[in-house]
């Protein structure tokens, strides 16, 4: 998902693993680490953490503080952004559950499932990963839910979570963390894309809802299908919801079929929500499709829906 700090990245330099490596043994030294198991990986670099941070002052963590972005307080005021939790809080829909997320998962889950590079995420030296998006933990919840219950029922859970990404932004102002509204909805094929056509109606009227709710009225909805399946969700939809009198007929909803981020992210079908502000598309939610709760669960028969909605960014263009 791209909400709030887009998908761009590079990876460690080669010019600096060029220096560092003869350094400490060579491209060797790291194939031997990161073949240990993991309590054997964490005790080593426990001690290599012990080590260093035996150097530290309280000089120098004050002047680490100054110049990490990972550290800085968020430029979006705490009771601008709450308000927009109270406003997303306010119209979810029936029969989702909100979940208080932890805020490391296993590590690789943003890799393994969503094909994120490590470069992008802020890794522990524990086995696991700091979250970078709230749909990864909700789906690996899900599937899950989805094992112990019974096929027919649809798990819908949603959290709010202080997320950060690694990578660098080219724009502007653009924070390493913020915070996101996730929804995901998790189910079974039922044909004729019944499950998608339903899944897909609730999470774009939520968010056009949401929006609505704290105070922007010029509401944009791109769909882009990436198959034909996604041709015929997406034609479904739109027409379910031209037929709206709720929340959800606040929006323009279009065909976008130009958009080129999240191809091979989601599966299908992928939307944008966006608002008009002072003439320009602002950007403030993201979802589709996508096939990790059939990898979680070895099941071609699972259906996974997510969205999510930047709250730093709703805050600031809504100017709560």
């Amino acid at each position: 998902m791209e909400i709030g700090a887009g998908t761009g990245g590079t990876a460690v330099p080669s010019a600096v693993l060029d220096r560092v490596l003869p350094a400490i043994g060579g491209m060797a030294t790291v194939e031997r680490l990161s073949a240990l198991s993991s309590s054997d990986f964490t005790s080593v670099m426990l001690e290599v953490a012990r080590r260093r941070t035996a150097r530290e002052t309280p000089a120098s963590v004050r002047r680490r503080y100054t110049r990490d972005r990972f550290t800085q307080p968020a430029p979006i005021p705490w009771c601008s952004i709450r308000r927009a939790e109270d406003a997303l809080l306010d119209v979810l829909p029936a029969g989702v559950k909100m979940l208080t997320l932890a805020p490391v998962v296993p590590l690789g889950t943003h890799s393994a499932l969503g094909t994120v590079s490590q470069d992008k995420v802020l890794t522990t030296i524990r086995a696991s990963e700091v979250a970078a998006d709230p749909t990864n933990a909700l789906a690996l919840e899900a599937s899950v839910r989805r094992r112990a219950l019974d096929r027919a029922t649809t798990v819908k859970l949603a959290g709010l979570q202080r997320v950060v990404r690694a990578q660098r932004f080219a724009s502007a102002g653009a924070a390493a963390h913020f915070t996101l509204f996730g929804l995901v909805t998790a189910g079974r094929d039922e044909g004729s894309y019944r499950f998608e056509r339903s899944a897909l109606a609730e999470h774009l009227r939520f968010a056009v809802a949401g929006l609505a709710a704290t105070g922007l009225r010029h509401l944009h909805v791109a769909l882009t299908p990436l198959s034909e399946a996604g041709e015929r969700i997406a034609a479904a939809v739109i027409d379910e919801l031209d037929q709206d009198r709720g929340p959800a007929a606040a929006a323009v909803i279009v065909l976008d079929h130009t958009r080129q981020r999240g191809r091979g992210y989601y599966r299908d079908l992928c939307f944008k929500v966006n608002a008009h502000v002072c003439g320009t598309l602002e950007e403030i939610g993201d979802g589709g499709f996508t096939d990790w709760t059939r990898q979680l669960t070895a099941s071609h028969k699972e259906r996974l829906l997510i969205s999510g909605i930047g709250l730093d960014r709703l805050a600031g263009v809504a100017r709560l």
